[in-house]
Order: C-alpha cells, then structure tokens, then sequence
C-alpha cells in the first residue's frame, strides 16, 4: 500500500494529459491557483460519500466560487452535495497538481482536503449529485471509488482524517 510523502510527485494520468500531483501538510500552503476544498466527513461514527450517478462513490467537494477561501468552499460544496451543514472542519493538507504534459501544460492547481464533523439535512439533491450513502470507516477505501493512479493521495487523506486507508 503506497501512500503519498510530503512533496513526493504522483503521476496522475488523465485522457491528453499527464499530471504530477503532490501531498502537502496544512503548515505548508503551496503556490498555484486555488482549485477548491474536499472533506471526509463524518456523521457520528460514519463517513459521507456521494455519488453523481449511483455507481461510482466520492468525498464531497468542489470548486471554489468568487470571494470563498478554503473553508467557504468547503461548507458549500457539502451542503450541496451532501445536503449537510459543516459544525466544525481541521485541515489535513493540501494536494498540488501540475500538468507536464497535455492541452493543460503548465497549469498548477492546489485543492484543501479536510476533515469535517457535519450534521445531515435532508436529502434533497439539487445539484449534481443524486445519492449520499453513510459509510463505516474501515469500509470507506472499498465504497470510494478512486483511480489507481490518485490512490497514494486518497490514500493519505485517509491516513491524516484518521480512517483506515485500505489493504
């Protein structure tokens, strides 16, 4: 089981382009542009996925809007997504990707990873995502769906949020 280093580069394939992306912990804000805020978030002793189509199961997150910081973005991506309200958040780092190769070459982006205590409104999706699901945390690596190459960096927001990261 690999889990990311601070600073170790991940090779991160995607359809045209080639990324390299990097764990870095919250005392370490590394430069690029904001890309947005994704949290493991926790309902008592269970972790919220949702998914956009029913199959395939994600931590909520998302893009930042004009004027939201790291937490703004956070707490609105998971009221969206999940249709819960965030009671309190501790950042476990920051994940920092840049594209060497592809249409994107050049292109730095920096995303805030969480973890959140939240409290569940409910579900009434009006965004992109169409189901929640409550997990408990030592069967979250086996209900996220995650691609092989993101594995080292899932896997280390994992081990940081405190939830078992996989076999």
């Amino acid at each position: 089981m690999h889990i990311a280093a601070d600073g170790e580069a991940v090779d991160i394939i995607t359809v045209g382009d080639h990324w390299q992306s990097s764990w870095y912990p919250p005392s370490n804000l590394p430069t690029g542009t904001p890309h947005g805020s994704t949290g493991v978030c926790t309902v008592g002793d269970r972790v919220v996925l949702v998914s956009d189509d029913g199959r395939h199961w994600q931590l909520p997150g998302g893009r930042p809007e004009d004027g939201e910081d790291w937490s703004d973005t956070l707490a609105r991506e998971v009221s969206e997504e999940a249709c819960a309200t965030v009671l309190d958040c501790r950042l476990l780092g920051f994940s920092r990707g840049v594209c060497v190769r592809g249409p994107e070459q050049g292109l730095v982006l920096v995303r805030a990873l969480w973890r959140a205590d939240v409290d569940l409104d409910a579900w009434r999706p009006a965004h992109e995502m169409v189901e929640r699901r409550l997990v408990p945390p030592e069967s979250v690596w086996d209900a996220l769906t995650v691609p092989v190459d993101w594995e080292p960096i899932y896997r280390r927001i994992l081990v940081e949020a405190g939830i078992p990261a996989g076999r």
